[in-house]
C-alpha cells in the first residue's frame, strides 16, 4: 500500500495555509498536513510527528529572525528537506535561502500549481529554485558553516542572547539549568569564533538582512 506524505505547513495566515493545502492536495493528491503558525511551535510538531518528510516554511513567522528557523531546522533534522514560500522572492533573498540549505524556494506570487510540482520534486530528491540571477555569498557560506557547527539547543541559546537576554532569563525561557546555558554560551562564542555575545548577536543580525524586491 502507497503511504501518504507527512508536509508541515509553516506559516502565521489561516488563510494561507487553507491555500496551500489546497494547491498539495491539486498537486499531489492524498496528503497529510502538520500545520504550525509560530517559529517556537516548529519543535513540538516535529517531535510529535516524527513521520513528516517536508517542510514549508514561511521565513517571516512570529519568533523567527529572518533565516533563523531554516537554519534551525537544518540544524534539527539535516535529513528533513525544507522549502521556503515567502513573498519577499528578491533573486539575493532566493540564494540565501539555497544557500542556507534549503531545497527550494517558492513565491508567494507564484502559481498555485507551483507549490504541489516544487513539493513532489523535493519529495522525489531534487530542488526546486527559480533561476538564481544574483551571485553566491563567501559571507554567507562563511556564516552557514560557522552556524552549522552549533547543536539545536546551542543555537536557541544564541537566539536568546541575540534577543539580549541574561543567561538565568535563558535558563528559564529553555528550562535549563543556569549553568547548563553558561556552558553553551561558552561553546557558542568559540564555535563563531566570537569574543563576546555582542559579537554573536550581530552574526543573528545578519541571518535578518533583507532585500528589497
Amino acid at each position: 500500500m502507497e503511504t501518504v506524505p507527512t508536509i508541515l505547513v509553516a506559516d502565521d495566515h489561516p488563510l494561507l495555509r487553507a491555500a496551500v493545502l489546497h494547491a498539495l492536495r491539486d498537486g499531489l493528491g492524498q496528503i497529510r498536513v502538520i500545520e504550525a503558525a509560530t517559529a517556537s511551535a516548529l519543535q513540538p510538531a516535529l517531535e510529535s510527528h516524527p513521520e513528516i518528510e517536508l517542510v514549508l516554511l514561511d521565513l517571516a513567522m512570529p519568533g523567527a529572525r529572518g533565516l533563523s528557523s531554516l537554519v534551525w531546522l537544518r540544524g534539527e533534522r539535516p535529513e528533513l528537506p525544507v522549502v521556503v514560500i515567502s513573498s519577499n522572492d528578491h533573486p539575493r533573498t532566493v540564494r540565501r535561502v539555497q544557500q542556507f540549505g534549503a531545497a527550494g524556494f517558492i513565491s508567494k506570487s507564484a502559481p498555485a500549481e507551483s507549490i504541489g510540482q516544487a513539493v513532489a520534486t523535493v519529495l522525489d530528491g531534487g530542488s526546486w529554485f527559480p533561476p538564481l540571477t544574483a551571485e553566491r555569498s563567501e559571507e554567507d557560506a562563511q556564516l552557514a558553516a560557522r552556524l552549522a557547527q552549533l547543536t539545536p539547543q546551542q543555537f536557541r541559546v544564541l537566539m536568546g542572547i541575540a534577543d539580549g537576554l541574561l543567561n538565568k532569563q535563558i535558563a528559564h525561557q529553555l528550562g535549563l539549568a543556569e549553568n547548563t546555558v553558561k556552558v553553551h554560551v561558552t561553546a557558542i562564542l568559540k564555535k563563531l569564533e566570537c569574543h563576546s555575545r555582542t559579537q554573536a548577536a550581530v552574526l543573528v543580525k545578519a541571518l535578518e538582512r533583507e532585500d528589497e524586491a
